[in-house]
């Protein structure tokens, strides 16, 4: 009767057993196809050869923004993706999510982040479209992109890049042309992220025309202090500003007056508006101040 009573112990407990693993599966079936996520030390995360932030990315104030967001939050809420490094057993290299990377590496938070064995091609690939998703990349940084990958023959032709990726090949044509203006040019803008799309074709023929007279202008732009905005600076390079037309660029001026009237008059490149302080004078003066003003004006 022993052996008898423990068989069906042992039946029944089978049976127990049997429904916790029925139910576990179909728990696990609703899950089926969706992405495991894992914490990871961010030093074990490399940027991919092909990342497109530029510097500059890293030192803007949506940069700032998106690191107290990850820092308040405790880490990212949305996972990066990586794939393992090569080589490097427990290294992992970064298909999308540089920022928010970097931000956790410099807070010294783990990144969650998404594991996946990919070929060279679709990182790339995955990278591209996640990058377009975004608002903040720049046409510059985006060309930095396309030619690393032409210029490492991850593609043969920008034709069959631009088919695999899904990008209009003029585009991605003219982010290229940016990505490629020479260094001297590059330097006479605040950053390189400033560069529009739609100035590729008249800064590329500028240069081929006269690449002496656009790199010298380059070279004078770049020492202004303050900078003048983007636009500005395009249109000097280009022969189409106020000192490239051979308007030149007015020095300060400082007048004295009897009495300690003083007058001062300077010209803001970045604004294109002359500054005009006038001390030691009264409010009786005001008349006299508007009407050369609008003798200027009108």
């Amino acid at each position: 009767m022993s052996a008898i009573t423990g068989k069906d112990e042992v039946s029944k407990e089978l049976v127990d057993v049997q429904l916790k693993l029925d139910a576990a599966t179909a728990m696990l079936g609703q899950f089926d196809g969706a992405e495991v996520t894992r914490l990871i030390d961010p030093k074990l995360i490399h940027p991919s050869r092909w990342a497109n932030r530029n510097e500059a990315s890293f030192k803007s104030s949506d940069y700032e923004n998106l690191k107290l967001e990850i820092e308040s939050a405790g880490g990212v809420v949305q996972a990066i993706k990586v794939r393992p490094r090569a080589g490097k057993s427990g290294e992992f290299e970064i298909v999308f999510g540089h920022r928010r990377h970097r931000a956790c590496l410099e807070l010294g938070l783990l990144v969650l982040a998404v594991i996946e064995e990919l070929t060279d091609v679709e990182l790339f690939a995955q990278m591209d479209r996640e990058n377009r998703q975004r608002a903040d990349l720049r046409p510059f940084e985006q060309g930095v992109m396309y030619a690393r990958a032409l210029d490492e023959g991850l593609f043969t032709s920008l034709r069959k890049m631009s088919e695999a990726l899904g990008v209009d090949v003029g585009n991605a044509s003219k982010a290229m042309t940016l990505a490629r203006l020479p260094a001297q040019l590059l330097a006479a803008f605040s950053t390189p992220l400033d560069l529009q799309q739609a100035w590729s074709a008249n800064l590329s023929a500028a240069l081929q025309k006269d690449p002496d007279v656009v790199l010298s202008r380059a070279a004078a732009l770049a020492k202004m202090d303050p900078k003048p905005s983007a636009g500005h600076i395009f249109k000097e390079l280009i022969g189409e500003g106020v000192v490239s037309n051979n308007t030149s660029m007015p020095e300060p001026v400082l007048i004295k007056g009897e009495g300690g009237r003083i007058g001062k008059i300077g010209f803001n490149p970045k604004k294109r508006t002359f500054e005009i302080s006038l001390s030691g004078l009264d409010a009786s003066q005001m008349k006299v101040v508007e009407k050369a003003i609008k003798t200027i004006i009108f």
